[in-house]
C-alpha cells in the first residue's frame, strides 16, 4: 500500500516538482496551497506524512502542526517542514509543537525521499497497520474490513472511523465533543447529536453475539468502548 503525503506549499512550481517526485518515488501525492485548504485535507484518509511549508496564505504552517499535534486523531501524523528559515531559534520553535525534521530551501529531491523514508520508519509505527481485534472483532486498517469471527460485515466510512478509534482506545469514557474531535476533525462543524446516530449505526451493524454491547452509553458523560459490564 503506498504511502500518502500532504505537501502543503503556496509556490506551484515547487508543489509540483515535489508531487512528481513523490510519485515517482512510490508515494501518492496530495496538494494543497494554503492554509484552509491543508485543513481541510486532514481528514479520512489520513495522511501518512505532512510536508509542510513555514509560510502560507491564510496562516502559518506552525499554526498546523500545532493543530495536527493536539488532536488525538491527526496527532500520530509525521510532520517534515519545509522551509527557506534556518535559524536555530525557528526550529527549536518547530520541534517544541511536535515537527519531526527539516528540510531546508533549496534542497534535492534525493534529500527530500531520505528524509521521508527516515521520518517514516522512524515515526510511524508498524502497529497502525496491524488487524486489531477485540473478543471476535477484528478490523483491519489497511483494507478497511471488519469482520466477527471472520464473518465479513459492512460499515459505512463514519462508523469505521468510530470503530477504530473505539478499538484503538477502549475502555475509557468520550464526551460526544471528544467523539466529534477524533472522528470528524476539529474543522468540520456537526451536531453533537449526530454522534448518536453513527453510535447506534455502528452497534446494529455489529451486532451478533453481544458484540453491540461492547459501544456501552455512560450516563451523563459519553461513551465508551468495553466487554466489561457497567
Amino acid at each position: 500500500m503506498n504511502r500518502q503525503i500532504l505537501v502543503v506549499e503556496d509556490e506551484k512550481p515547487i508543489r509540483e516538482m515535489i508531487c512528481f517526485v513523490l510519485e515517482q518515488n512510490g508515494f501518492n501525492a496530495v496538494e494543497a496551497e494554503d492554509y484552509e485548504q491543508a485543513k481541510n485535507l486532514l481528514q479520512d484518509p489520513l495522511p501518512d506524512l505532512v510536508l509542510l511549508d513555514w509560510m502560507l496564505p491564510g496562516g502559518s504552517g506552525i499554526q498546523i502542526a500545532r493543530e495536527i499535534k493536539k488532536n488525538d486523531y491527526t496527532s500520530k501524523i509525521p510532520i517534515i517542514m519545509l522551509t527557506a528559515r534556518s535559524d536555530e531559534d525557528d526550529k527549536v520553535k518547530g520541534f517544541e509543537v511536535g515537527v519531526d525534521d527539516y528540510v531546508t530551501k533549496p534542497f534535492s529531491p534525493k534529500e527530500l525521499i531520505a528524509r521521508i523514508k527516515a521520518v517514516i520508519r522512524r515515526v510511524v509505527p508498524t502497529a497502525l497497520e496491524e488487524v486489531i481485534t477485540f473478543k471476535g472483532l477484528s478490523l483491519d486498517p489497511v483494507s478497511h474490513r471488519v469482520a466477527i469471527d471472520d464473518e465479513p460485515i459492512d460499515l459505512g466510512p463514519t462508523e469505521f472511523k468510530m470503530l477504530h478509534f473505539f478499538m484503538t482506545h477502549p475502555e475509557r469514557v468520550y464526551s460526544r465533543e471528544q467523539l466529534l474531535d477524533n472522528v470528524w476533525g476539529t474543522n468540520v462543524y456537526v451536531e453533537d447529536r449526530t454522534v448518536d446516530v453513527h453510535i447506534r449505526r455502528l452497534r446494529k451493524s455489529i451486532t451478533g453475539k453481544g458484540h453491540e454491547d461492547f459501544v456501552q452509553t455512560v450516563r451523563g458523560a459519553g461513551y465508551r468502548f468495553s466487554s466489561k459490564v457497567g
